[in-house]
């Protein structure tokens, strides 16, 4: 009589208890203003005023962004014309301090190594990027990894999620800045490291243009380029996944690709 064989443990990643139930708040570094960066700051505050609403620390964020507006980001992004020529950072962060009544802080420049790098008072224990080009991620994945070496007390940088996209398809990817100690378990196999998205996806990075940033003169360019709502549904499935390794502090999934035209979304299993 055969043994029956036994089905492979599913690969999960467990979040470190510092996150679950820190003393202090958490530090996130959000890096673009524009259309995701703009969504999911305010996701952030939604996820932070229900965390402490649930006895956790909260969130504390720092959003990066050297742009201004201009009169093709209306409609599209989140401000209004009583912000034309105001740097996106201050007019966003303004409105969520005044609404969440935090204290969350601005920053006009780009987060880059001349600016950010090489300080460690602006690691960040999860850093979130909305960039337009490959040669902004190869920058930061640098960064990061420099800091999370240097790094060793509160606020080490663990976590980078990095959100992508086109025109009506995008991807949301969550990596590890170093191995996670994770506990011993007879039910799931344990991922201590997530693979980082300049890596996983390096082919695909080195097809692309480093450097197509071209801006937009008007929003009817703007929405040539990009949907009107790719950018909301990438941050709120996102934001989704950032709630899920707070509250729950296992990820089975750790991304997903989204395409809007076939309106399907496609999983990335903790592996």
């Amino acid at each position: 009589m055969k043994k029956a064989n036994k089905s492979p443990r599913p690969v999960v990643h467990f979040v470190p208890s510092e996150l679950l139930q820190p003393y202090n708040p958490v530090t996130v570094n959000l890096i673009g203003a524009g259309g995701t960066g703009g969504q999911m700051l305010t996701a952030l505050a939604r996820i932070n005023h229900s965390l402490i609403a649930l006895g956790h620390a909260g969130l504390f964020v720092r959003l990066f962004d050297d742009d201004k507006v201009d009169r093709a980001n209306l409609g599209r992004q989140l401000f209004t014309t009583a912000e034309l020529g105001d740097h996106k950072a201050v007019a966003l962060i303004n409105r969520v301090n005044r609404f969440f009544g935090t204290n969350w802080k601005a920053h006009t420049e780009k987060f880059d190594a001349e600016s950010a790098g090489n300080d460690d008072a602006f690691a960040a224990t999860l850093t979130i990027t909305c960039v337009d080009t490959v040669s902004a991620r190869l920058e930061i994945a640098g960064i990061l990894a420099n800091q999370s070496k240097r790094h060793r007390g509160r606020g080490r940088p663990t976590y980078w999620m990095d959100f992508g996209n086109s025109r009506s398809s995008g991807q949301v990817i969550l990596s590890t800045l170093d191995k996670v100690r994770q506990p011993e378990s007879e039910q799931f196999a344990t991922a201590e490291k997530l693979p980082l998205v300049t890596d996983e996806f390096s082919t695909l990075f080195k097809d692309a243009d480093l450097n197509d940033d071209t801006p937009s003169c008007s929003l009817a360019e703007a929405l040539s380029k990009q949907d009107l709502f790719i950018n909301s549904a990438l941050a709120n499935c996102g934001a989704s996944l950032l709630w899920q390794l707070f509250r729950e502090g296992v990820l089975y999934y750790r991304g997903f690709f989204m395409n809007l035209q076939e309106y399907t979304t496609q999983p990335v299993k903790v592996t």
